[in-house]
C-alpha cells in the first residue's frame, strides 16, 4: 500500500546522503518534497502541514546541525514523526475485570466487518481465549450465513438466534449473546453490527442502541483503508454518532496510497490498534506504528517476520530441520522440500522478501516473483522416487524425462532443478565444514588477496603428488614413499621427538659468528644506503 510514499522518500533521502552539512535550502528542498510525497499519498492536508512544521523545526535544530551524518539525523527524525502520527506506541485489547470482555464492531458497509470479525476471533483464539461471534447484522441480506461460514473457517462458535434478511431486533440480539457467553465460558464477545451507507441515521442511532444494552469494553470502527481521505470523513462521522475506542484498517494490501492509515489517527485522536493485509484468516495482527514507519522508510520489518514464523512453524519441525541441518548426512532433496513447505506457510514470497530491509530498490524483480514456481519444483520433487530424492546423482536422462512427465513440466525444468540443488548441496556441505568460501576470516574461507597464492600452493601440492609417466621414476617415487611411510610408523612408536635447541630442547643453541658472538660486527658508524 505505501509503496508510491516509499519510494518517493527513499529518493528524497539518497539526494541527502554524501552531504557533510545541510543548509537553510536543503532542508526546505527536502521539506518540500517530502510535503509532495504525502500530498501524492493521499495524507490529509492538516496531518501533512503539521508533518512539515515538526520536521522542519527538529531539522533546524542541534541534532542535526552538529551530526556528523546530517542525512541519517533526518532519516532518524522523519521515522520518529511517522511513528508518533502512526500513534507512537501499539495500542492493546483492553480486557474487561469480570468476563466476558465484550467488543463491537461498527464501520461503513463493505469495509470488511464480517471477514474481520472471522480474523479477530482466530487471532484471539491463538492467545488461549474463546471467543464467541454474534450475528448483529441482520439487515444485508445473507449477512448472518456468512458470519456462521466465517466463524466455521475460524473454528469459533456464532451466536445467532435470528435468520436476519431483515428479521430480527439486532439491540436484542447483542444483549442475549452476552449472557449466552458468561453461561457457556466464553470470555470474549465480538458483536458484528451492521454496515451503514454513508451517514445514515437510522442505522447509527441502531449501533449507538447496540452500544448502550451492552456496554462493549472495546468499540472497533472497521475501515476500509483503499477509500482514501473520505476515511477521515467517515471516521469523524463516526465518532460522533457513535464514538469508538479505537480503528481497524482492512484491505492494507491493496495498491491504494494509504492516506488513511497517516490521517485517521492524527484527526479523531482514536489509536490504529489492528491491521488486515490480506484475504486469508491468518492476514490479520495489531497495527504496531514503528515496525509500520520502518516498512514506509524502506527500513523492513525484521521483527514481524520473527513474530509470524513463530506463530507458523511448529517447535519440533524447527529442532527436526536444525538437526537435519546440523548432521553430517549431505543435504537431500527432501529436506529441501520440507524447507520450502515450511517457508510457504509463511505467505507469498513477495510478502516475505518486503519486510526485508532495502528491499524497496528491488520491488520490480519481488513484483515478478510468482509463487506458482514453487509449485513447480514441488511437482518435480514430489514426481521423483524416494531414492532419487535421496541420491540425486542417479537420475539420468531417462529418469528426467519421466520425472517431467510425471509433474507436467519440460526435462529442462528439471535440468535446471538437479543443477540448482547440486550447487545448494555443495554450499551447505561448506558451511557445515566451518565457513564459506571466498570470506575473509572465516573459517574454511579465503580472502581476495590471498586467493592467488592459495591457488598457487594447491597447485603445487597437486604437482608434487602426482605420479609420473616414466615406469621406471614411477617405482623409485612409490619406493621412496613407502620409505617415508615406514620412518613415521618407527617414530610413532617411539618416544616424542625432541626439539632442537633454543626451542625448548635442553641445550641452548650456538649463534653463529656475526650474530651475537664474539665476532659481531660495530653497527653503531653504519649509514644505511639512500634511496
Amino acid at each position: 500500500m505505501f509503496e508510491t510514499l516509499s519510494d518517493r522518500l527513499t529518493s528524497v533521502f539518497s539526494s541527502l546522503r554524501g552531504k557533510g552539512r545541510l543548509s537553510e535550502e536543503d532542508i526546505n528542498a527536502t521539506a518540500r518534497e517530502i510535503r509532495l510525497a504525502l500530498l501524492e499519498a493521499d495524507v490529509a492536508l492538516p496531518v501533512v502541514r503539521e508533518f512539515i512544521s515538526r520536521i522542519k523545526e527538529r531539522a533546524r535544530g542541534e541534532e542535526v546541525s552538529k551530526a556528523l551524518n546530517p542525512a541519517q539525523q533526518v532519516i532518524r527524525i522523519v521515522n520518529e514523526e511517522l511513528v508518533e502520527i502512526l500513534g507512537g506506541e501499539t495500542r492493546q485489547v483492553r480486557f474487561a475485570k469480570n468476563p466476558p470482555t465484550v467488543i463491537m464492531l461498527a464501520g461503513l458497509q463493505g469495509a470488511g466487518k464480517t471477514t474481520l470479525a472471522g480474523k479477530l476471533a482466530k487471532w484471539m483464539a491463538a492467545d488461549r481465549n474463546t471467543p464467541l461471534l454474534v450475528a448483529a447484522d441482520l439487515q444485508r441480506p445473507n449477512a448472518v450465513t456468512q458470519l456462521q461460514v466465517v466463524g466455521e473457517r475460524a473454528g469459533a462458535p456464532v451466536f445467532a438466534p435470528e435468520p436476519g434478511n431483515g428479521v430480527g431486533d439486532p439491540v436484542q440480539v447483542a444483549r442475549e449473546s452476552v449472557e449466552h457467553a458468561r453461561r457457556n465460558n466464553h470470555n470474549v464477545v465480538i458483536i458484528d453490527t451492521a454496515g451503514r451507507l454513508g451517514v445514515d441515521s437510522e442505522l447509527m442511532q441502531q449501533a449507538a442502541d447496540i452500544r448502550d444494552a451492552v456496554t462493549p469494553d472495546e468499540i472497533l470502527f472497521v475501515v476500509d483503508a483503499m477509500i482514501g481521505q473520505d476515511a477521515v470523513n467517515t471516521a469523524q462521522a463516526f465518532l460522533d454518532g457513535v464514538g469508538y475506542d479505537a480503528v481497524a484498517l482492512t484491505k492494507l494490501d491493496g495498491d491504494a496510497r494509504g492516506g488513511a492509515a497517516l490521517s485517521i489517527r492524527h484527526i479523531t485522536g482514536r489509536p490504529i490498534m489492528f491491521a488486515s493485509t490480506g484475504e486469508k484468516l491468518e492476514d490479520f495482527d495489531l497495527f504496531h506504528p514503528d515496525r509500520m514507519a520502518s516498512r514506509i522508510l524502506d527500513m523492513g520489518d525484521v521483527l514481524t517476520l520473527i513474530e509470524q514464523a513463530q506463530r507458523t512453524f511448529d517447535e519440533a519441525e524447527v529442532e527436526k530441520m536444525a538437526s537435519t541441518m546440523a548432521s553430517d548426512d549431505d543435504f537431500t532433496l527432501d529436506d529441501f522440500l520440507q524447507q520450502m513447505s515450511m517457508v510457504r506457510k509463511l505467505g507469498p514470497i513477495g510478502n516475505l522478501l518486503g519486510m526485508m530491509p532495502g528491499m524497496g530498490q528491488m520491488r520490480d524483480q519481488i513484483d515478478n516473483i510468482d509463487d506458482k514456481d514453487l509449485d513447480r519444483i514441488q511437482a518435480i520433487i514430489q514426481s521423483m522416487t524416494p531414492g532419487e530424492r535421496s541420491n540425486p546423482k542417479s537420475i539420468n536422462g531417462s529418469r528426467r524425462l519421466r520425472i517431467a512427465n510425471g509433474s507436467g513440466t519440460q526435462v529442462s525444468d528439471v535440468n535446471g532443478l538437479v543443477t540448482r540443488f547440486f550447487e545448494a548441496q555443495k554450499m551447505m556441505r561448506k558451511m557445515k565444514n566451518g565457513g564459506m568460501p571466498g570470506m575473509p576470516g572465516m573459517p574454511g574461507g579465503g580472502g581476495g588477496g590471498n586467493r592467488k597464492k592459495a591457488k598457487a600452493q594447491a597447485k603445487k601440492v597437486k604437482k608434487g603428488k602426482q605420479r609420473s609417466g616414466n615406469p621406471m621414476k614411477a617405482r623409485q617415487q612409490e619406493a621412496e614413499r613407502a620409505a617415508e611411510r615406514q620412518r613415521r610408523q618407527e617414530e610413532g612408536g617411539q618416544q616424542a621427538p625432541q626439539l632442537p635447541p633454543g626451542l625448548g630442547g635442553g641445550d641452548q643453541p650456538t649463534l653463529p659468528p656475526g650474530l651475537g658472538g664474539p665476532n659481531m660486527p660495530d653497527l653503531s658508524n653504519f649509514k644505511f644506503p639512500k634511496k
